[in-house]
């Protein structure tokens, strides 16, 4: 499993691009970089990036519940990329454990998710 994460310095957004299956051991190396950025900004919004990927892991499918439940409300939008029927069903099925707005997006359509997800984005000037 491969998880990137790219952060911005000037505005709340964070990219995740995802491939393979993710596993619990995903969870302990990329939440601590989640959980420290909604500690920066109080609210993020997620722009991820799905290729090749093939889903979670039972132990991983737990991880992300628990991260889901304790950050309920610090989750402002969330942007799906990706390439497959199931991962489309993704953004209505994530819609319970989260008050964040969801929007899936083709693979052809990253421009369109990238202008979604910056929209109204709270920024801050670099000193």
């Amino acid at each position: 499993m491969t998880v990137e994460v790219q952060k911005t310095e000037t505005n709340n957004v964070v990219e995740i691009h995802l491939s393979g299956k993710l596993t619990k051991e995903d969870y302990s190396h990329f939440v601590p970089e989640m959980e420290a950025l909604i500690q920066e900004w109080g609210k993020i919004r997620v722009l991820m990036v799905m290729k090749d990927f093939h889903g979670w892991s039972l132990a991983a499918t737990w991880e992300d519940l628990k991260f889901d439940f304790k950050h309920y409300a610090d989750i402002e939008r969330i942007a799906m990329v990706g390439d497959k029927k199931w991962q489309k069903g993704m953004a209505t099925v994530c819609k319970p454990f989260t008050k964040a707005k969801i929007r899936y997006f083709g693979e052809d359509e990253m421009s369109g998710a990238h202008e979604w997800i910056e929209e109204d984005a709270p920024t801050r000037t670099m000193a």
